[in-house]
C-alpha cells in the first residue's frame, strides 16, 4: 500500500531550546494560533486535528498549549471515555463522527478512532477481525473527510523508553499528576514491543497521501510543541485579516440607580487575607506589607 512522502528524520536531535528563547517563540506561535482561529470561524472552515502516541509522549502538552488563548467556541478538545455498550453495538467509527467539526469549528481529537489500532489491539478489547476490519475502512474513513473538505491533520507523538519511564516515575510522586498514571497505562508500558508493532501495522495502512501522518519527536518538550505547533499553522492555508481598531463604549449613564446595600450580598470569605495574616506570622516580610494595605 502506498504511503506519504516524509523528510528524512534527524541524525543528531537539536539540543533542547533555551527558556526565554522557547517563551519568546511560543508567544508568537500562540498569537498566529488566534489568527488561524479566527479565519477558521470567519470562512467557515473545519478542522480536525488528530493527537495519538504512546502514553507520557507529550500530547496533552501541547495540545493545552494550542487551546489556551483561542476561543473555546472554536476550538475545543474531544477526548472520549470508554464506549457505552450501546456505543459497542454501533459502527466503530460511528460514536467519533458526532464529534467532527462543523463549519468555524477546530475539534482537537486527545486519542481518537485509533484506539482500535493501538489499544484496543494489543489488550484484546477487540477481536482480530475488529482489528482488520478498521486498518481497511480507515483510509477511505479519513478520504471521505478530506474529500468533503475537512481540513485533518494526524500526528504522532514518538518518546523513548528511557524517557516514557522517567515521566511515569515523575508522576507517580506528583498529586497534580497522578491521575494521568493509570493501570491501564503501567500495563502498557509492560507492552512495549506488542504497541511498536501494532503502530508499524497501523502506519503501513493508515500513512496515505490524503491524510498522512507526521511524527513529533517529544523527547524534549519544549521542542516538541515548538515544532508541532508551527508544523500545525503551516498545514491550515488561513489568512490573517487585520482588524479596525477596537474602540470601548463610554459607560451607560443613569443617575437614579442605586446599588443595593452590600450587606445584601453573599460575598465569599476572604482566603487570600488568611494566608497573608498567616504568612506575616511566620516572619514574611513582603506579607506584613501588604496587611498594612488593608483598611482597618
Amino acid at each position: 500500500m502506498a504511503t506519504a512522502q516524509h523528510s528524512a528524520p534527524h541524525a543528531i536531535a537539536t539540543p533542547k531550546l533555551p527558556r526565554k528563547l522557547y517563551e519568546r517563540e511560543l508567544q508568537r506561535l500562540q498569537v498566529e494560533l488566534v489568527r488561524m482561529s479566527e479565519w477558521v470561524k470567519r470562512s467557515g472552515a473545519r478542522v480536525a486535528i488528530v493527537f495519538e502516541g504512546r502514553d507520557a509522549a507529550g500530547k496533552g502538552g501541547v495540545i493545552k498549549r494550542i487551546t489556551e488563548h483561542v476561543s473555546p467556541r472554536v476550538a475545543r478538545v474531544v477526548a472520549l471515555p470508554a464506549p457505552t455498550e450501546r456505543e459497542q453495538s454501533e459502527w466503530y467509527f460511528q460514536r467519533y463522527i458526532a464529534h467532527l467539526p462543523a463549519g468555524g469549528e477546530i475539534a482537537i481529537f486527545d486519542r481518537s478512532w485509533y484506539n482500535r489500532a493501538g489499544v484496543e489491539k494489543v489488550m484484546g478489547f477487540c477481536t482480530d477481525e475488529e482489528h482488520q476490519r478498521f486498518l481497511k475502512q480507515c483510509p477511505t474513513f479519513e478520504r471521505m473527510l478530506v474529500d468533503d473538505g475537512i481540513h485533518l491533520v494526524k500526528y504522532w507523538f514518538s518518546v523513548s523508553d528511557e524517557e516514557q519511564e522517567n515521566r511515569f516515575r515523575a508522576r507517580i510522586d506528583d498529586p497534580l499528576k497522578q491521575w494521568k498514571l493509570s493501570p491501564m497505562d503501567l500495563e502498557a508500558r509492560s507492552r512495549w514491543i506488542e504497541y511498536s508493532r501494532a503502530k508499524d501495522e497501523m502506519f503501513a495502512h493508515t500513512d496515505v497521501p490524503e491524510a498522512p501522518w507526521h511524527v513529533v519527536e517529544s523527547d524534549i518538550k519544549r521542542n516538541a510543541r515548538i515544532n508541532c505547533i508551527s508544523h500545525l499553522l503551516a498545514r491550515i492555508p488561513y489568512e490573517h485579516e487585520k482588524l479596525d481598531p477596537i474602540k470601548l463604549p463610554k459607560r451607560q449613564k443613569d443617575p437614579g440607580y442605586e446599588r443595593p446595600p452590600l450587606g445584601s450580598y453573599s460575598f465569599v470569605s476572604d482566603a487570600s487575607a488568611r494566608l497573608l495574616r498567616t504568612a506575616a506570622d511566620d516572619g514574611d516580610s513582603k506579607a506584613k506589607k501588604k496587611l498594612e494595605q488593608i483598611p482597618t
